[in-house]
């Protein structure tokens, strides 16, 4: 959900800024233009009223020899503007002739911005909104004011500027508001990121919960602390629901455990009546013998029924383990089952230490669970073959056998309760060892594997973390 909301949350967040940005970009060049137009726009003001008492001609077409002082007055502004801020003035007449211009040599085109000014001054109108200029439009800004005399508009000063500077000013102004949005959308990034982060809490907290449950710590429930009315009802609903089921699994486990000890003292006093009716019986009568046996039998299910269930109910008890040491002592316990099979088993393991953090009692049974296995079914001279390895954050105990293997469908179910191998129904055992053990390491943060062993047999491996796992005392 966090790679949903968090990537949306900045794409609004970025086009807002963007929606912003445009149009303060525009207006920020829109107002860097105007301040040029008004400084043109009083320059062209200031020209037109010196050229104003210079505009009468004679019959010649040549101005009168009392404009002369006025004429080189103007002429001499208009050289000395030029000259000083590069800007093309000059004043035209109505039929495009120039009474004045800097350069001297300049004349007014017949097409194009700067003579649509001027065609617009001839008409009474001032140039003071013309086209915008971007920063990269390399082109000039003409500015026209007509002269006025006797109410007619007898001639145009125009102004033909450089835009290099205002385009200048522009891009800056536009580095500087791009740097501003780029701080906004890196402030707006965190902020998505933290209010992502606080929209999620209770799903987080949920989510933990409900894998602490998975992971067989029924007692995990979700605090009803703040958050919308959807997850608080949520949350009610979620620890309502781990209550049921922890309440049913604890249940289902005092059943098992009562039904194994109430069920353990008639079938003691049964197989003692059978006891007893076997030495009534005259020899030869081998069905005695054969009851018995299923009684045994039935009573070792219960024992492990009733292992079944205190090792459900009842927490790890964690700490450093040292795993060598213990995999050794529990492989010499059973040197004398395997000596009387006829099976080999061999102990390998790293010289220096290897330790692990799991409950020491619970890999034990774990581990005589998997010897257990592996020395019933290997035949007579085969061999078990037991190693301790460190696999980098994790400790393993490896248990492997010659015995006749499993298939791959087998293997998927290895491990479920009272589950046997087709080829395995005639051999003691209930069928809950390898349950007691996958659930004596799971309850520490450890686990059982089970592959395929070449040519033949079966590899059983135990692994238990080398750190403590989050949240162990």
């Amino acid at each position: 959900m966090r790679a949903r909301l968090l990537p949306l949350l900045i794409v609004l967040m970025a086009g807002v800024l963007l929606a912003l940005g445009f149009p303060l970009a525009a207006s920020q060049a829109a107002a860097q233009q105007q301040k040029v137009v008004v400084d043109r726009i009083d320059d062209t003001t200031r020209f037109a009223a010196v050229a104003q008492f210079v505009t009468a001609r004679d019959e010649d077409s040549t101005v009168s020899p009392d404009d002369d002082e006025r004429l080189h007055t103007l002429r001499t502004e208009l050289a000395r503007y030029e000259q000083l801020y590069g800007i093309k003035v000059g004043v035209f007449y109505r039929d495009r002739t120039a009474m004045a211009a800097a350069p001297e040599n300049w004349r007014m085109p017949e097409e194009g911005e700067l003579f649509d000014s001027y065609e617009s001054a001839l008409l009474g109108r001032r140039a003071h909104n013309p086209r915008q200029v971007w920063p990269w439009q390399h082109r000039m800004l003409a500015i026209a004011s007509p002269i006025v005399r006797d109410g007619d508009v007898v001639a145009v000063v125009v102004t033909d500027s450089p835009t290099g500077a205002l385009r200048a000013r522009i891009l800056h102004g536009w580095m500087l508001l791009a740097a501003g949005e780029m701080a906004a959308m890196a402030i707006a990034v965190l902020l998505a990121v933290r209010l992502t982060a606080w929209v999620l809490l209770p799903v987080e907290v949920l989510d933990r919960a409900a894998h602490d449950i998975a992971t067989g710590r029924m007692a995990a429930r979700v605090e009803a602390s703040g958050g919308p009315p959807e997850l608080r009802r949520l949350a009610r609903s979620f620890n309502e629901m781990a209550d049921n089921v922890e309440q049913v699994l604890e249940q289902q486990r005092a059943f098992v455990a009562d039904a194994s000890h109430q069920l353990r003292n008639p079938l003691s006093a049964l197989l003692l009546r059978i006891e007893l009716l076997g030495l009534e019986l005259p020899e030869g009568h081998t069905e005695a013998e054969s009851v018995k046996e299923e009684g045994r039998r039935l009573a070792q299910v219960l024992d492990d029924l009733l292992g079944l269930a205190v090792a459900e109910s009842s927490g790890p008890h964690l700490s450093v383990v040292d795993v060598t040491d213990l995999a050794r002592v529990r492989t010499r316990a059973w040197q004398p089952v395997a000596d009387r099979e006829g099976v080999t088993v061999e102990f390998t393991a790293p010289a220096e230490p290897v330790t692990g953090w799991a409950d020491a009692v619970a890999l034990s049974s774990a581990l005589d669970a998997v010897l257990d296995n592996a020395i019933k079914f290997t035949p007579a001279a085969g061999r078990v073959a037991v190693r301790v390895e460190a696999e980098g954050e994790r400790v393993a105990v490896a248990v492997a056998d010659s015995g006749p293997g499993l298939t791959d469908e087998e293997l998927a179910r290895i491990g479920d309760r009272f589950w046997r191998g087709a080829h395995h129904q005639n051999v003691r055992g209930s069928g809950l060892g390898l349950s007691i053990a996958r659930t004596l390491l799971g309850q520490g943060g450890g686990a059982v594997r089970f592959a395929h062993r070449e040519p033949t047999g079966l590899d059983v491996r135990l692994t238990v973390p080398r750190e403590a796992p989050v949240g162990a005392g």
